[in-house]
């Protein structure tokens, strides 16, 4: 156990709910889960909250899309992300939705302290309304030729073309991407949040070691040009919360979004009785609270949502980490190349942990763009899970069971190389703490080698012939298992399929501090393969069911793509992406 226990809450963005998480997607989790795990396997109180962000206009399109209530839709959505996040071991400790009691009334909190506090305003603003569908179109609903280049079919906030940003109201040509009509130009009263009366304490707090420091520099150019008030209320029709106090009126998804971090540990709270949710959200918590995103949202879990808590009295977080986006192949991901990958199309064929090992192999703390070269990736699994891992286990367990019953030696053969695996636990704890994973795997693997490099030396199969020479055959066979014990103690948070095999193999428990354990004299059970190399004719399936699978998923959906709408969001530069967790 860890001589002091922390008390940490671990969120990650929430899935939008009107379509299916892909292998870009799973960067974000996969990297949340392996630090989530670490912490626990450290024996620390750590609590690790997810929820499908449920609301907004395209659940709203999509669900009449396909003849079904949006509560229907984005409960089956709810369900199919649960199922690939739980094969894709990323363990929850509760999954809950936004479109919940507890989210509208943990809004409706916010919401009123902030009125309370003087930080609401209105004003009576100008939008396009289509008039065949009765709704107000947020930019990313209408679209038109550029008004700088005039290309043809972009956006109303930005084009994809020249890269030109403005208003909706300057495109030429504009039309409804919902019914293709021409909207009109139309008043609403709106509702803003003061953002710019919490500059000061969002200066601070950005540069205080909450962000990156790569986010923190970005953040000061938005402080140059000047914060501006944040629309928050949507007119109706509008799927999700109605504002208390204005009929008609009802809560952007972005403000209610990231209060799903709140309302779903009250939930987990509630029903499980584990933490006491006001200890880690009240203003004064000593707990310690982190949320991992992916960098286009970085905005508004850095500006607007610490400004929120702020101004209704609640705590901000630790830390908001970012990560960057994936290519495949070097290239954005391509439904043509069949390069666009569901998760469950992945999970199909593929064992997880080797792309949550490949992940590992690739994160560091800074907001880097991650390849996953297919090819690159079969090696490396191959290479470094079965060729140097694994391989420790499989050249000493058959000596052991088959030779000495199945149990470890008394002795310890050799006492200084242990001692140097044992204390590589503090470097790497500290890699894992600090979300450096790719050096993490780079220490692990080169104590990998040192364990082949004693067995191969040693050669455990010439002495077995020796009639003399089985007690050295027996230690060193022991030694050989000691060590991939505490080698696969380390990995534990990034293989968790593969380390339960490896403990149910080895009548074992595993913690962080068990590494400092020898199992001498210990029962083992007989050696079964624990990982298969991966079958580059199954990444080869892969590729050509995700092609198919894009071009039938192209071919149905007749109209409108809700899945590929994109409502705006205060982008760091024109060339991000957008990512699930934008699609308002």
């Amino acid at each position: 156990m860890a001589s002091v226990s922390r008390k940490i809450l671990v969120t990650n963005a929430l899935p939008y709910a009107n379509g299916p998480i892909h292998i870009g997607h799973m960067l974000g989790y996969i990297q949340a889960d392996i630090w989530v795990r670490f912490q626990k396997l450290r024996g620390h109180e750590c609590h690790y909250m997810c929820a499908d962000d449920a609301h907004g206009t395209p659940i709203m399109l999509k669900a009449q899309q396909l003849g079904i209530s949006p509560e229907q839709m984005i409960a089956d959505m709810k369900a199919a992300h649960e199922a690939d996040f739980a094969d894709f071991n990323v363990a929850f400790d509760h999954y809950y939705s936004t479109h919940s009691p507890e989210n509208r009334d943990l809004a409706e909190v916010i919401y009123g302290r902030l009125r309370d506090n003087g930080y609401i305003k209105t004003e009576v603003i100008e939008q396009l309304f289509d008039p065949e569908k009765s709704m107000f179109l947020p930019d990313r609903f209408v679209k038109g030729d550029c008004p700088e280049c005039g290309a043809e079919d972009q956006y109303g906030d930005n084009c994809d073309v020249c890269g030109a940003t403005y208003a909706p109201t300057d495109l030429k040509n504009p039309r409804s991407a919902v019914s293709g009509a021409t909207p009109e130009l139309r008043e609403s009263e709106h509702y803003f949040f003061d953002l710019p009366a919490f500059a000061d304490m969002l200066k601070a707090w950005t540069r205080s070691g909450s962000l990156q420091p790569e986010m923190a520099n970005k953040l000061n150019e938005w402080f140059e040009s000047g914060l501006q008030r944040w629309d928050i209320s949507r007119d109706a029709p509008y799927f999700g919360f109605e504002i208390p106090d204005a009929p008609g009126k009802y809560f952007y998804v972005w403000l209610d979004a990231p209060i799903g971090y709140m309302s779903s540990f009250r939930h987990y709270c509630e029903q499980t009785g584990n933490a006491d949710w006001d200890s880690f959200w009240r203003a004064d918590s000593a707990a310690e609270l982190y949320h991992f995103i992916g960098k286009d949202i970085i905005y508004f879990h850095s500006l607007f949502w610490p400004a929120m808590l702020k101004g209704a009295n609640f705590r901000q977080p630790t830390n908001v980490w970012a990560h960057g986006f994936i290519t495949v192949n070097g290239t954005k991901m391509s439904k043509s190349k069949g390069t666009f990958i569901q998760a469950r199309t992945y999970l199909d064929h593929l064992d997880p942990d080797y792309l949550r090992y490949y992940f590992a192999a690739k994160l560091t703390s800074r907001i880097d763009d991650l390849d996953l070269n297919l090819t690159d990736f079969a090696q490396r699994v191959n290479a470094d899970l079965v060729g140097k891992v694994v391989n420790i286990a499989s050249r000493c367990a058959g000596f052991i069971s088959k030779k000495f019953d199945g149990k470890l030696s008394q002795q310890i053969a050799e006492p200084e190389l242990l001692a140097r695996f044992q204390q590589a636990a503090d470097s790497i704890a500290e890699s894992f703490e600090k979300r450096e994973f790719a050096r993490a795997m780079r220490d692990i693997m080169a104590l990998a080698d040192e364990a082949n490099g004693y067995i191969a030396d040693r050669e455990p199969w010439q002495l077995a012939k020796d009639p003399e020479r089985q007690q050295d055959v027996h230690d060193i066979c022991s030694m050989g298992i000691h060590l991939f014990r505490i080698l696969m103690i380390y990995l534990t948070p990034v293989v968790p399929e593969l380390a339960h095999r490896v403990q149910d193999f080895l009548n074992d428990e595993f913690s962080w501090d068990s590494a400092q354990q020898v199992l001498t004299g210990h029962d083992i059970n007989k050696f079964k393969a624990l990982l298969q190399r991966v079958d580059m004719d199954n990444v080869e399936k892969m590729i050509a069911d995700s092609k198919q699978q894009n071009t039938a998923n192209a071919a149905s959906a007749g109209g409108t793509n809700w899945q590929t709408i994109r409502l705006p969001t205060p982008s760091l530069s024109t060339t991000l992406p957008k990512s699930i967790c934008a699609l308002r």
